[in-house]
Parts: structure tokens; C-alpha cells; sequence
């Protein structure tokens, strides 16, 4: 039950458990040197001259000429037992053994305490982490009704630590220290470069990690791995910035958004440029040495992300590091990486997204996550069999059978990244975990034209990561080929029972079928994350990898290995029903896809893009101006509500597909509409990071699909009425012919729009409200 007090200076161990008890230290140290008088350690004399002879130099230390002159009789006294206390510590520290001093502790305050209460005589909030360790190591180690004594002391250890090796945040530490045991923190600990908190990202995957490992449920557990990861803390960003030179840019929070777009060029320049202090590169040359060729991934891990309701998702950099150069340019890349994640600390994104969240003036620290990167080697190409983000709670349904609890993956060939990003004509395969083989739409030419086109992976001949068309690397001898992939052929999509030696790439369509209905995988994924949100008490949101194991007859098994955690960040919706009776002229849309539970009140203004209006911005400058344009429109319109409708996919990388904005050019706004002429439509970016700003920022986004039965919209309404754009914002009167800001109640009569959405029936109706079809 106690350490052993010689791993630790032995005055400040005594110190440190004395300040624990500030009114009876008095009466502890009394009883200190009446052992060290009795044992004949000192003699009172000695103790009391010596004491007398060290205040005299105090005096004389402190500047005084004249001690008994310049100083009072009382603070002559006060002086007098500071030195006392101090030498009393040091006499006993280094003559007696603390066995005797917990001894001493402990009868001193049997008169105040239960006699069978065990006493930590120390305060953990001021004692060394070595102390902390060994105290909590020791009182794990008891049986277990002795432990059962101290589990306070050992509860407030771990908190302790928690907080100061991990993360400060109160809903986490709330959660990890019900699930943590001083063997955890001391494993986190050794994979630690620096001393400060491994930030958000580190945090919950080793939550989520404690959490499963701990449900004993060995059939997940022999399918679910954590990829070998380390932890750069926080202090080390500082340390960085200050060798460099680099507090000038702590500011920049504060500065205007244009101001940071147009400085961080510099800012990202600088830090590239900068060096890390000699301890921590051998830290991580240490890691390199330890992975070998094993490919990386460098990912950032701030204080301030993955918390509960700001996940900073997607805002950060990470970078594949593919370790397949000399140990020492291996270490160089590694660096390099650490460095591009430290300056996107200062990007606009970042800094709009801190501002929105009320999180600017928390002062930015950076950890750093570092891990192996998992698959396998095909090649000179190494990726996994599959990656993807799994939600635990799955509100945007696209059929009323699929059960919202049992939640949802984008799933995608290859590396992560792709599951978590919007590319150019390239889209994840959606999985509702309630009903694996369920499309958004049946028809298999809709499944074939919204599949996945290129795969993310690590070219392990160049170095690099880099995407490459699937039909480059998909044929007849791909591994596993029938578990992600089936053959369209004739309009039809045919799953692989032996795989033809003759094989068209180009009619190869990326399903995961085989792995969704021949594995249970499906199944794997639905109890993990309803383990995690079970002990989150809220739903969560996880990033994988799943590789596939063959060995053994029949299916190949899968292994999960999970790479993230944190808390699902979604909508407070409530259910709401579509209001009756509504005549046509008052109703402005209305859709049924993938509807979410919630209501739009009040709505002021309505900012709509035509299809046509759109298209007449003929090249990729116009279009990237023109987002810039729905940003200030996003300022003007601040304090208002007002919903954005637009052709095309709202934060498309690619202008052709969409409007490229960004979370810093719409997060006023209330709700993004996309039109879609087509007679079929992808679903809405669901599960993306930029969908994952939406949902934070309580923006919903639907998509209005005008060729699907039943949608309606009210283009008379949109096209013909009046716009304010130049009464709002004069200096871009010039864009009144592509875009047109509806000021609702003066078209309307004073009329307000309303947005609602019902879940359950898949309806979300925009209309002219009054107070006659109100609900």
C-alpha cells in the first residue's frame, strides 16, 4: 500500500505529504522532532541553536543590516518557525524511515478520523508523477477488499494523472477514470516523447481501447485491434515555437480572417523552416528505429479536439510518413511531418472554426499521434483491404426500415481518407448497420455510377502516398476480390462466386458486398459501437481499418483496428410533424431524402443559386471567387436566418460539382439545400468532416432531388422574386445575375419561412408560414 519513498527526494516527499494537512502539520512535526530528539538523532539544543544560526543568515540574505533592529518580534518568531519546519523535514527525511512518518501521520489524526480509514499522506495535486505511480501501482496491487479501503485515494490518483498526462476535460476525465488503471496510464506513458498532455485525438483512442478490452466479450475482442501508436505532448509544440522564434504568431487569433489567409503562407513557411530541440529528436529517432519500414501516419492530436460538441474534424493536417528511405531521412520526413501539423495551428479554417465554437481565446496547444500505418504489401503499392468512418447513431436514414440506433459507415478500397472527404466523382460505399446490403438506391446502374473510382494507398517504390485509378490495380488475381468488388454487366450487378481468368477492370464496381454479407463484419462494427456508446453515455463517431484475414477455410475473418474515438457530434432535433393543408403557392420545397428530425423557425432570408445561373461561371476561378462571395453574404447575413440553396454538392473540392465553400463560408447560415437535377443523386457528403461542421454547428443539410417522386419546388417563387443582394451588399452588385438573396417577408407579406423536417415519415417541407398553419 505505500512506495518506496527512496526513488524520490526525500525532504520534498515529506514536504509534499505534510501540505496535504495545513492546520495538523503543526502537531505532525512536533511529534517529528520528538523522534528525532528521543533517537538521539539531534539534540534539542543543536536543533534549536542551529535553527537560530540559519535564521540569522536568512536575515542577512534578505538584505538586513541590522536583524534584530529592522525586524519585529514577530516576524522574527515567524522566521524562526518557517527554518523549523524545514530543518525538522531534512533531520528526519534523510536519519528515519517514512514508515515511521506515514506512522506518526496516522496517530496524529486517529483522534479525528475512523481508525480503520486509510490515510494518503500526500496532496496528488502537488506530488511528483513518480510518486503518483508508485502510490497508485501499490494500492492496485492490495486484494481486493483491501482495496476496496482506498479506492478514493486511488480514484483521485488517476484523475490526477489523467489530467495532467492526458486530457483536462472534465466530460472526458468524467469517463477515463472509470475505465483506466494506473497499468494504463504508465503504458501511455511509455510511449510518450515530452511531458505534456498527449491532446485530444491520442485521448480517446486510448479510451475507446481501455473501454473495449475491458467488456470481455472475447468474440470482438479477437477481431478488434489498436495499431502500435506513440504520443508527442503538448509542451513540445511550445518548446518549438519558443527554440524557433515563433510567439510572435500567437496573436493571430485575433486578427482578421483575410489577415490570417493572407499571413499564413509566412506563418506555414517559418515553421517549416523551424528545428526541435535535441531531446525530442532522439525521442523520435528512437520511434524510427522501433517501425523500421512500417509506413506512418503523423496526426494531429490538440487539446481542444474530439471533445464533446467540437471535434475540429478534418481541420488539422495529417501526413503519411512511408518510411522507406534511410533511418535518418525516415527521422527528416518524420520531423517535416510533425512541422506541417504544427503550422495548420494557424489556418483560416482553424481559426474561424475556434471563433464559431467560442474557443478563441484558449491558447492552442498541439500533441501530436503518431501510428503504424495498416495493411498490406501488394507490390509497390501497401493499403489496407478497406477504411472507413462508423457512426453510432445513424439520423439521416434513406429508408424507413433502417434502424437510426444501429448507426451507419462510409466505407471505402484502400486508405481512410477518402471515407472522410468529398472527392471529384468518387464516393464511399454508405452501410446502414441495421441493414448492410441496403443501397440509397437500388438501381444498379445509380450503384455503379456513384461508387468508388480511385483508391488512396502508399507507393512504396516512390515513397509516397498518392491515389491511383482502381481499374489500374483491380483484376481477375486481386486478392479478396470478391468481398469488396462485384461485376456490372448488363445492367446488372453480379456477385463473384469463382473468379473469371478473363476480367474487364472497367466493369468492376467497388460494393463490399462479399465482406457485408458473407463476414459479420456488420455485426462487429453494430456491438463495438454500441459498447463505446454505452460507456461514452452519448453517441460516438470512430475512423477504422479492416483487414481481412484468410486463413482457415470458409469466409476470411475480419479484423477491426480501430484508429479513432470521439464523441458523436449530431443534431438536437426534436421530432416534428409536416404541417396539413398547406396550399401550393405557399410551399417552397420539399423532399424526401435522408431526412433528419428538426425545424427551421423564422426563416428571413432565402439565398439561391440556379442551376443555370451557376453554369454561366465558365472557369474554376470564377466559381472559387464566387464561394468567397457566399462567405460575405455568410457575415452580412449574421445576425439573420437565412438557408442556402444551391445545384450540386455545398463544399465540393471540385467547382464542377458543386460550390467549393468552406466551413468559414456558411457557418451563419442555418440550413444548405442541394439541388439536383438529375433523375438519380448521390447522398448528401454524410459523415464527411465538412458534413461533421454542419452538425456541429447546428446547420442542416438535405438534398432536393427534383426528379424524385413526390419532391417539390416552387421555382416561381425562387426565380422570380425580387433580390436584395444590391440593397444588402452593394460593393457586389455585380454577382445579381448568378445569385439572388430572397428577403422573405417582403415578398411575403411579412410572412416568415419554415423549415421542417420529420425523420420519421422522410419529409422535410419549406414553406410561408402564418399563424393559421402554425403547429
Amino acid at each position: 500500500m505505500a512506495f518506496d519513498p527512496s526513488e524520490f527526494p526525500r525532504v520534498l516527499t515529506i514536504y509534499l505529504e505534510l501540505s496535504n494537512y495545513p492546520i495538523m502539520a503543526g502537531r505532525i512535526r512536533e511529534r517529528m522532532r520528538k523522534e528525532l530528539f528521543k533517537r538521539r538523532i539531534i539534540s534539542a539544543e543543536t536543533f534549536e541553536e542551529e535553527v537560530r544560526q540559519k535564521a540569522i543568515h536568512s536575515q542577512q540574505r534578505e538584505g538586513l543590516i541590522d536583524p534584530f533592529g529592522e525586524e519585529s518580534p514577530n516576524t522574527w518568531n515567524e522566521r524562526i518557525s518557517i527554518i523549523q519546519d524545514h530543518l525538522t523535514d531534512f533531520y528526519f527525511a534523510y536519519n528515519l524511515p517514512h514508515d515511521l512518518f506515514a506512522k506518526l501521520v496516522r496517530e496524529v489524526l486517529a483522534k479525528r478520523l475512523d481508525p480503520h480509514e486509510v490515510v494518503l499522506s500526500f496532496h496528488p495535486e502537488l506530488a511528483p508523477w513518480d510518486m503518483l505511480f508508485a502510490q497508485g501501482e501499490a494500492y492496485e496491487a492490495l486484494p481486493d477488499d483491501e482495496r476496496f479501503k482506498v479506492r478514493h485515494h486511488l480514484q483521485e490518483i488517476k484523475v490526477v494523472l489523467i489530467k495532467s498526462m492526458i486530457s483536462d476535460h472534465l466530460e472526458y476525465v468524467g469517463i477515463a477514470k472509470k475505465w483506466f488503471t494506473i497499468a494504463d496510464i504508465t503504458e501511455i506513458r511509455s510511449r510518450r516523447v515530452g511531458r505534456g498532455r498527449i491532446g485530444g485525438k491520442a485521448a480517446g483512442l486510448m479510451l475507446a481501447e481501455c473501454i473495449l478490452r475491458k467488456v470481455e466479450s472475447p468474440d470482438l475482442l479477437s477481431h478488434l485491434r489498436i495499431p502500435r501508436s506513440w504520443f508527442l505532448g503538448a509542451d513540445v509544440f511550445y518548446r518549438f515555437t519558443q527554440h524557433n522564434d515563433l510567439i510572435e504568431f500567437s496573436d493571430q487569433k485575433y486578427k482578421s480572417e483575410t489577415e490570417i489567409r493572407d499571413e499564413y503562407p509566412t506563418v506555414r513557411d517559418r515553421y517549416f523552416a523551424g528545428t526541435f530541440p535535441h531531446d525530442t529528436v532522439e525521442g523520435l529517432r528512437a520511434i524510427v528505429q522501433q517501425v523500421g519500414k512500417t509506413p506512418l501516419i503523423v496526426r494531429s492530436s490538440s487539446l481542444l479536439e474530439d471533445s464533446f460538441g467540437t471535434s475540429f474534424a478534418g481541420k488539422y493536417q495529417s501526413h503519411f510518413c512511408p518510411n522507406q528511405d534511410t533511418p535518418e531521412e525516415n527521422l527528416n520526413n518524420l520531423l517535416a511531418a510533425i512541422k506541417k501539423v504544427y503550422a495548420s495551428v494557424y489556418c483560416s479554417e482553424v481559426m474561424t472554426y475556434r471563433r464559431q465554437m467560442g474557443l478563441l481565446d484558449y491558447d492552442e496547444r498541439m500533441g501530436i499521434l503518431i501510428q503504424e500505418v495498416q495493411g498490406r504489401q501488394h507490390g509497390q503499392w501497401f493499403y489496407p483491404d478497406a477504411s472507413g468512418v462508423a457512426f453510432s447513431r445513424n439520423q439521416y436514414r434513406w429508408n424507413p426500415c433502417i434502424d437510426r440506433k444501429a448507426g451507419f459507415i462510409r466505407l471505402v478500397w484502400g486508405l481512410g481518407t477518402r471515407a472522410v472527404e468529398q472527392y471529384e466523382d468518387d464516393y464511399p460505399r454508405l452501410v446502414a448497420l441495421s441493414h448492410p446490403a441496403l443501397f440509397p438506391n437500388s438501381d444498379p446502374k445509380h450503384i455503379r455510377r456513384y461508387s468508388q473510382r480511385y483508391i488512396d494507398l502508399i507507393d512504396l517504390d516512390a515513397n509516397v502516398f498518392c491515389s491511383q485509378p482502381i481499374s489500374k490495380l483491380l483484376c481477375s488475381t486481386t486478392p479478396l476480390l470478391r468481398y469488396f468488388s462485384q461485376r456490372y454487366s448488363e445492367g446488372h450487378l453480379q456477385s463473384f462466386f469463382g473468379i473469371p481468368l478473363e476480367l474487364d477492370p472497367s466493369e468492376l464496381v467497388i460494393t463490399f458486398d462479399g465482406a457485408l454479407r458473407d463476414t459479420n463484419f456488420p455485426q462487429l462494427m453494430r456491438q463495438m459501437l454500441e459498447t463505446l456508446e454505452d460507456a461514452y453515455h452519448c453517441p460516438v463517431d470512430t475512423e477504422f481499418v479492416l483487414m481481412l484475414d484468410e486463413a482457415g477455410d470458409g469466409p476470411p475473418t475480419p479484423i477491426i483496428h480501430l484508429v479513432q474515438c470521439r464523441p458523436q457530434s449530431r443534431m438536437h432535433g426534436k421530432a416534428v410533424a409536416i404541417p396539413k393543408n398547406i396550399p401550393p403557392e405557399r410551399r417552397l420545397f420539399l423532399s424526401q431524402r435522408l431526412i433528419p428530425d428538426g425545424r427551421v423557425s423564422d426563416i428571413r432570408f432565402a439565398v439561391y443559386v440556379g442551376e443555370k445561373e451557376y453554369r454561366a461561371l465558365t472557369n474554376s476561378s470564377q466559381r472559387h471567387e464566387f464561394s468567397r462571395l457566399i462567405g460575405r453574404i455568410n457575415d452580412r447575413l449574421a445576425d439573420e436566418t437565412f438557408i442556402l440553396l444551391a445545384p450540386g454538392r455545398w463544399g465540393s473540392v471540385n467547382p464542377e460539382l458543386g460550390i467549393p465553400v468552406t466551413y468559414a463560408d456558411i457557418y451563419n447560415s442555418r440550413a444548405l439545400i442541394e439541388i439536383v437535377a438529375s433523375e438519380s443523386a448521390p447522398e448528401p457528403s454524410y459523415g464527411t468532416h465538412f458534413f461533421q461542421d454542419l452538425v456541429e454547428a447546428n446547420i442542416y443539410m438535405l438534398v432536393l432531388a427534383l426528379h424524385d417522386p413526390g419532391a417539390e419546388f416552387n421555382q416561381d417563387f425562387f426565380n422570380k422574386s425580387p433580390s436584395a443582394l444590391a440593397k444588402l451588399m452593394p460593393e457586389d452588385s455585380a454577382w445579381e445575375s448568378h445569385i439572388r438573396i430572397i428577403d422573405i417577408p417582403s415578398v411575403a407579406r411579412g410572412d416568415m419561412g419554415e423549415l421542417v423536417m420529420d425523420g420519421d415519415t422522410g419529409t422535410a417541407l419549406a414553406y410561408l408560414k402564418t399563424n393559421s398553419n402554425d403547429l
